[in-house]
This record gives C-alpha cells, structure tokens and sequence, in this order.
C-alpha cells in the first residue's frame, strides 16, 4: 500500500534501499493537498470510476506480461516476509495522521501514485480471471486461505494439509515432487507446503502504517456463531471492519489488539442488497449473526466485485499488539493413530485445533484413549507457526467429565483468566492483625459520626459484600437530608501494597450462579468492610439537602462512621412500599437496633421512594435510556448446589429506589473529582451506537412499520414506551424491542479525563450525563477504590494520589477488559446451570417471540425462561418445506407442514417479528447444550 506513495522514478531507483529511508524522504516531502491512493478510496463508490479502473488493470496487465514485475511489487513481497516482532504488550498510539504527509504535493508524483496503485491493482488480475472462469471451485479461487482449520471443522483431524484433496493432474505431481524434495515440511502436524499466514509486519511499518492511515487498530472480536467472521471497531466506532476466514485474523484470538490493512479490491466481500438477502438479525449483536454490521457476505457466483459500489471493504491483520485472549482453552482430547502427538478439540469453536505432543499427554490417555471421550481438560497455547494450519500446545489441567458443574465452571474461569486461587500470604499480611477487629477512637474523631441515624441497607437476601446503605429523614421545612453510605474500603486498602496490587489485577469481583470470587480478601468483603448490621463501620458519605420533587439544595461529602439498624432483603423493602399504610410488627422484618422502630425505617423507605420515582422520571425526561433485558435466577439445592427450579428475575420499586440513590451519588462524585483533579480524575464514559448500525435498525423498524425516533437516547426512550402495547403480550414485545435497539449500543468504558479524548466524548450516551463515575461499590470495583482515593484527596481527607495520568488510564483499560471478562463468564454461568436444569426437568415447554428472521431460520425469545435461542428450518420435525420472502421489505419465512391426513392440503405457518410461537427445549447429545424444537401449532391459518 505504501507503494503507491512514491512516483515511478523513486522507486525503480530505490527498490532495493532501507525502507525506512524511504519513509523519511517521504515525510520531508511538502503536503500535498490529497495523496493519489487517499483520492482514490474516496472515490471507490462510483461505478464510472470503477469501470475506469477495470479497464486501466487490463491494460496495466498487457504491459506488465511484456515487462515483467515491477519493483513495487518486489517491495510488497519484502514487506511480508519481515520477522515477527516480539512486542506484544506495547500499547501503540499515534498523533492524528493529519500531521503525516508522505506523498509530493506536485500533481505529476500523484499520477505517479495512480500508476502505482493500478499496478497493484493489475497483479491481482490473475486471481480475478480466475474468479471469471466457470468450474472454478471456491477452494481454488481461495487458494492458500485455510477457513477450516478451528475446531468447527469437522473433517480435519490429523492435520494434513488441507489442498490435498484436490484432483491430480501435472501441477500436483509437481507439487508432491517438491513436497518430497523438501525435508523441513512435515505432512503430519498441520504443517503446508507453503506459508498459510502471511508474516507479520514490523513494529516500525506498523507505526508509520497507523500514521498514514493506511492500517487500523482495535480488538477483535470473533463471531462466535461463525468462526469466519470477525470484526474490529472502526477508528470513528461509526461501524465494524470486516475480517474474512482464519487466515485474514493471522493467527491472532477472540479479543487480542490487533493492527490490520486493507485486502486487495477483488477480495472484497458482496453487500447484503446486491444478494437480495434481508436485513440484520435484531436479536443479537453484531458479532452474533451471519450478517455482520458491515452487511458483507461470502462470495457468491452470480455477483461480481468489479462495481464497487456493491462491495464492501474487507480486512487482514498484520500485526499483534496485544494478546488479551488468555490462550487458555477448554476441550477434549482425540488419539490420533500413527501420529507423534493428539489433536485437541476445543469447545469454543473460534480457537483453532492444537497439537499437543503424545508424550506430553496422560499415560492413561496413551494407554486408553477411548476413556477421556468425555473427559474436559484444559490447553495452554504456546505457538502457532506462520506454516501450520493448527496451533501447538500443552496440557495444563484435566477438570473432570463433561457436563458436571464443577468442572465445567472451573474451565470457563480458567479460560477468561479469571484468578480463583486463594490470596497469598503476602496479601493477607496486609489486613488487620488483631481480630476481632475495632475501629480506633481516633480515627472516630476525625470522621463525621453518624453511628446515631437510622441508616439501613437494602440488599438481595444472600448478599454479604454490603457496599452501600441509605439514610432519609424529614427536615423542619419539608424538606429531606437524604445521605449515601459507602464502604471505606480505602481505608483498609493502602495504595500501592501487595493488597492493592492484588486488587488491581483482579479488578473486580466476579459473580457466577452458585459462587462468588472476590477482587478482596473475605476478611474484607464480608466482615470489616461490609457494612453488617448492628455493627460500626467506616464509611465515605455523601449527603444532600432534597426537595420533595429531588431537587439538590446541598451536598456534603466526607469520611464518616455509621452503624445499619438493620439489613434489609429486597422483598423486605418492597412489602414496606406496597403497604404504606399498615404497621408491621418487628417480626416481620430482620433484627432492628433498639435506638429505632420498625415505623421509622418504614417512613424512611416510602420517603426514599417516592423521592426516587421523582428522580426517575426527571432522569427520563431529561433524556436518559434503559434498555432492561431478563436476567435468569435459580433455586439451589443447598447441598450439592444443583439447580432445582429457575424464574426470570423482577426488577421492583425497591430495585429501583436503590438504583437511583446510586446514579445520584455517582454522578455527584463524578462532577467533584473532575472539578478537583481535570487531568487524573478517572470517570466512566458510554459512546454512543454505531450511526451504521442505527441506520439499519431504522430501516427494518419502518419495515416493521414501527414508528421509532433514534435521534438521541431519550428519543428512543420515548419510542419505546409509545410502540410497547398493552396486550398479553406487551412485556415480551417490549424485550423483543429492547433487543432490537441493544445491538448498537457500545459498552461503557473507564478512562482518565487526562488522555487526548475530547471533553464532548466523556458523556454517557445511556444516562445522558456530562460526567458519570463509579463510586458506590468499592468492595468488588477497583475503580472505585481510585476515585475514593481521588475524593479523599480533594477534600484533604488523605494523600494525592501516587499514580500519574497514563498510569490511571492503563489501570482503566485493564478494569474495562476485566469488567467484560467477568460478564462473559456470569453469563455462561448462567448458560450452564440452564443446561442443567433441561436435562434434568426437560422437555421444557413455553411461548416464544420471534426477534429475527433468516433465510433459513429464525431467533426466538423463550418466553418463560428469557432466553434466546436460533431454530433451523431443516431441523423441524412435520415440515414439509419452507420459503423466505419478503412482504413490503418485511423478511417472513413460510412454514409448510406435512397435512395430519392424506386427504388434506399442506398448510402454511408465516413467521415474521413479533409472531409467537410453541417451542419445546430439548438437551443435545452434547454436554449441556440444548436446542428449541418449534412445535407444530394447534391452529394455522391457511
């Protein structure tokens, strides 16, 4: 690509220089008002232009035949075949590539450009008329991409090289003749006869690549639905880069920081309107479906590149700035007869095969290979050759059978690297040695004492890491001091201490179904920072003066001491809303302190509440957004910790109340440290959606004929509410949406005000708030321990803190990774034990909501349960065909069923969005998988 930057002259006279010296007489070089390369992408969607540029290839390549190839191409070649660096921990950041020129302004070096960029173009034409030909396999056409070498594929077991398959003829005798020639390539681990990945580039082609704008860095994100595709955010998170097959993701994993560049033109893939296929999934995110945020599609035969109006740009990597993916993989093991070494299967199909040495694996695997069919066992990558369709590896761990909980949990820890393993000793060294533990009277004396006010919490009923509690009392003149109590976790937690490095790496608590793995030690997170009843506790406060209507009059922030009256369950707090009136006995609730009744608490909370739904609906108005999505619970059995029922969870008034409190305080502290510390405060950030992804969401909902405003938050807040209905099926019409406007959305992120981002993108897009923090749970968020320290430091109430503005940024882009990290494994946690309990209780029966529709299946929202699953149209039981149309743009699949008697006509089902349906959950012959089977309906309109 860099090629194209030079006029014919430079480079027949320096293809053989240094290319860095290139690059510095590129960048003395006077900026031109547009380089010729950056001219010609622009200009990339105009058909006339196209056609000008197919017919200048063709006739670049009759020059080229008589010439022979140029030095451009000789310098790309180079290029490739650079040494990998091995530099995959260094964050790279560049200025705006706007201070970078590398071309001459002088109109005749920017024809030069165009003649370079046509010559590049030109040297594809061979795999284009390839392409042209008829009876042209795909794998031919492909070439040296490998797509099927992940665990998804079936067919590859012992690693042979996959264009062996091909039929004979005198290209392949010749090509086995050099095979047997070569002693270094091995036919039996994976390894080709030629490179399958292209090498990557060096740290310094990277670097001036990213300057120039000619690369692009993000995170990967794999499909997880479809190992070949992958994608990273643009530079503008306006959309996602598409990246095709395995060999394009160059051996990098799900969630790595990656460098990549632009394919060549004919690799790019067909947009979704030239197929005439419908639209976007709602139901999932981008990297859950087939039709990814770019709308590329695989090639097809019957559509053409050449206008490139119709195609979309599509990516490789070149380079590995970071592994994040742990490398760490679940799966199980498969003898290989006559081969030096097994083949691991992992079970997240985005992780390629590994080989791993037989003499490496158990004795007992050796001796009996059959017995670990069903056995789950952990791999540790540690290479994946640049020659090698498959990974090499080792065995860390063997968990257990399949299917079993505790195995299967300890593999999904293991694999998002989360750290279970106990504290060490000089962890705990730092905690309080003499227990039980008091608080010293003169650290009482420099704290606000509140031990005397009715302050209580209001948790779920098995929480023990009590992070926050409320208080609320009437003032003289009607209004209210209304205060937030959170744990000083701080205090315990001295900055730069074993305790706090510990605390740093884990960065946050993780919560599955049946345990918890706590960012502290339990000494801390359940006993001296929780903030148990009937007990004094140190505490960071904030305290306003109120309104009725939650209008601020004052605010107060400081270190404290308190004491809970009592700790109270959500359902406790949500029986004193519902009855404002009746006097509950003492009980009827859990343990009260004697210096308060059981009417002043009940007082408290109604004044709490009603203060809270003010609060809410200003929050509204203003313009924020909620989308809620169910979240799945389950009854254990105390003992063997097995799932014995599961409900959706209710999200209540006293959800709610809580909610509320905690968004104020967070965004009271937000506004202070900023205020405070401009350049070091660390804050938390939401993008707004992808405008590519919002646009087509606004398309299919006017398909849908759904009237939708997605101008800002608060106009789709207002849609939603206006479009949900009333009918029985309104609830689930409103999670169905609520997907639906999900899929754009970004995740929240933390930050540090001090980094070059704009002042204008530290708003949170969902709460429509200039400036928002977490402050309100320092037991399990380490981000929350810097901005107590940030807070403590503003108010004099401790030391500034000893970290420096990149040093608050790495430490906030390691909390943003670990945040995602735990949620993915919270989420799979729950996955698991639903698992369970199907095959336990199943077949399971309930109503589903269709939320998309595909050519060939369709996503339903399991109405019971709340959970999301795909039916395949081959897969249904009593079909006897089926057809995907379109009515008014609207995508719809005809269900043909087999008539009940000979005599009666085949009748037909429409599916569409919105439609309901009978579905059955049923386990898979897989461990703990399970599949939504559509049910045939009692009733179908023909």
């Amino acid at each position: 690509m860099k090629d194209c930057l030079m006029d014919p002259a430079q480079q027949s006279n320096k293809t053989k220089r240094h290319r860095g010296m290139r690059r510095s007489q590129n960048q003395s070089a006077a900026t031109p008002p547009k380089d010729a390369y950056a001219r010609l992408l622009s200009q990339h969607r105009s058909s006339m232009f196209a056609s000008y540029l197919a017919q200048y290839a063709q006739d670049s390549l009759t020059q080229k035949e008589e010439n022979g190839s140029s030095a451009s191409l000789q310098a790309h070649s180079d290029r490739l075949n650079l040494p990998q660096q091995k530099k995959d921990h260094v964050l790279i950041e560049f200025p705006d590539s706007s201070e970078f020129s590398p071309s001459s302004s002088k109109k005749k070096g920017e024809e030069s450009s165009l003649s370079l960029y046509m010559e590049k173009l030109s040297s594809h034409s061979d795999q284009q008329e390839c392409e042209r030909k008829p009876g042209v396999s795909e794998r031919q056409r492909r070439g040296q991409r490998r797509d099927t070498t992940t665990s998804q594929d079936g067919d590859i077991e012992s690693g042979e090289e996959l264009a062996g398959s091909r039929g004979n003829g005198p290209k392949k005798q010749q090509k086995q003749q050099k095979k047997r020639d070569d002693p270094n390539k091995s036919a039996g681990d994976g390894r080709s006869k030629k490179q399958v990945f292209e090498s990557y580039m060096s740290l310094e082609e990277v670097s001036h690549g990213l300057k120039r704008g000619e690369l692009y860095q993000g995170q990967l994100r794999i499909n997880p639905k479809n190992y070949n595709e992958a994608f990273i955010p643009s530079p503008d998170d306006a959309r996602d880069l598409f990246l095709d097959g395995v060999v394009a993701r160059n051996r990098a994993l799900n969630g790595d920081i990656v460098v990549i560049q632009i394919l060549p033109r004919e690799q790019w893939k067909v947009k979704p309107e030239v197929t005439n296929r419908h639209g976007p999934s709602p139901n999932v995110r981008a990297e859950d479906q087939s039709n990814d945020p770019e709308e590329v599609l695989r090639n097809r035969p019957d559509v053409s590149c050449a206008d490139t109006e119709s195609c979309a740009f599509t990516y490789q990597v070149v380079y590995i700035v970071e592994r994040k993916h742990s490398r760490a993989v679940t799966g199980h093991l498969k003898f290989l007869p006559d081969k030096p070494f097994a083949m691991f299967s992992p079970v997240d199909h985005r992780v390629p095969r590994i080989n791993v040495k037989l003499d490496d694996c158990p004795a007992e695997f050796r001796a009996n290979p059959g017995d670990f069919a069903k056995t789950l066992l952990i791999c540790q990558i540690t290479d994946w050759a640049a020659d090698s369709n498959f990974a090499e590896g080792r065995l860390a761990k063997t968990l257990g059978q399949a299917g079993e909980i505790e195995p299967e949990t300890e593999g999904i820890m293991i694999e998002y690297n989360v750290d279970f393993s106990e504290f060490p000793q000089e962890v705990l060294d730092c905690l309080p040695k003499t227990l039980p533990w008091t608080i010293p009277p003169e650290e009482i004396e420099k704290r606000r004492d509140l031990r005397k006010e009715c302050i209580f919490t209001i948790d779920p009923a098995t929480a023990r890491d009590l992070d926050d509690a409320l208080s609320c009392k009437q003032l003289p003149d009607g209004n209210f001091e209304v205060g937030v109590h959170i744990a000083d976790v701080s205090y315990f937690v001295k900055e730069g201490t074993s305790l706090d490095n510990m605390a740093s790496q884990r960065a946050t608590s993780v919560y599955l179904v049946q345990m918890v793995v706590p960012m502290l030690p339990r000494l801390l997170c359940e006993e001296l920072c929780s903030l148990n009843p009937l007990t004094d506790r140190l505490t960071f406060s904030v305290i306003w003066k109120l309104t009725p209507e939650g209008k601020i009059l004052d605010e107060w922030f400081g270190r404290s001491v308190m004491h809970s009256c009592v700790k109270l369950s959500y359902d406790n707090a949500q029986r004193l809303i519902e009855a404002p009136e009746r006097l509950f006995p003492p009980d009827e609730l859990p343990p009260i302190d004697a210096e308060h009744t059981v009417d002043e608490i009940h007082q408290a909370v109604l004044h709490l509440h009603s203060i809270a739904k003010n609060l809410r609906a200003q929050r509204f108005l203003g313009g924020a957004l909620r989308l809620d999505q169910p979240k799945l619970s389950f009854t254990l059995d105390k003992e063997t910790m097995t799932p014995q029922g599961c409900y959706i969870y209710e999200y209540r008034d006293c959800n709610k109340l809580v909610e509320e409190f905690m968004l104020l305080a967070n965004m009271a502290t937000a506004t202070h440290i900023y205020r405070a510390f401009p350049t070091l405060a660390l804050l938390r950030r939401h993008p707004p959606p992808k405008a590519k992804l919002v646009k087509e969401l606004e398309v299919l909902c006017n398909q849908l004929g759904l009237n939708m405003d997605f101008t800002s938050a608060g106009t789709i807040h207002k849609s939603l509410c206006a479009i949900y209905g009333d009918d029985e099926y309104s609830v689930y019409r409103r999670q169905v949406l609520n997907n639906m406007c999900s899929r754009p959305m970004q995740l929240a992120l933390y930050f540090c005000t001090g980094t070059r981002l704009q002042r204008e993108h530290f708003q949170h897009y969902a709460l429509n708030v200039p400036l928002y923090t977490h402050f309100t749970s320092p037991i399990r968020r380490y981000p929350d321990i810097i901005v107590h320290r940030l807070l403590a430091a503003s108010l004099n109430l401790g030391p500034r803190l000893g970290l420096s503005t990149e040093e608050v940024q790495i430490r906030a882009s390691h909390c943003n990774d670990k945040k995602t990290l735990s949620k993915k494994v919270q989420e799979l946690s729950s996955e698991l034990y639903f698992g369970v309990f199907v095959k336990e209780c199943g077949p399971l029966e309930s109503n589903a909501m269709v939320m998309g529709v595909l050519d060939k299946s369709f996503d339903v929202l399991v109405i019971k349960y709340g959970v999301q699953k795909r039916i395949y149209c081959k897969s249904i039981a009593g079909l006897d065909s089926y057809r995907y149309r379109k009515v008014e743009k609207v995508p719809q699949l005809v269900l043909v069923w087999t008539s009940d008697d000979e005599e009666s006509p085949p009748v037909e089902q429409v599916i569409s969005i919105f439609s309901v349906v009978d579905v059955q959950l049923k386990t898979d012959e897989v461990p703990l998988k399970y599949s939504a089977l559509l049910k045939r309906p009692e009733k179908i309109a023909s």
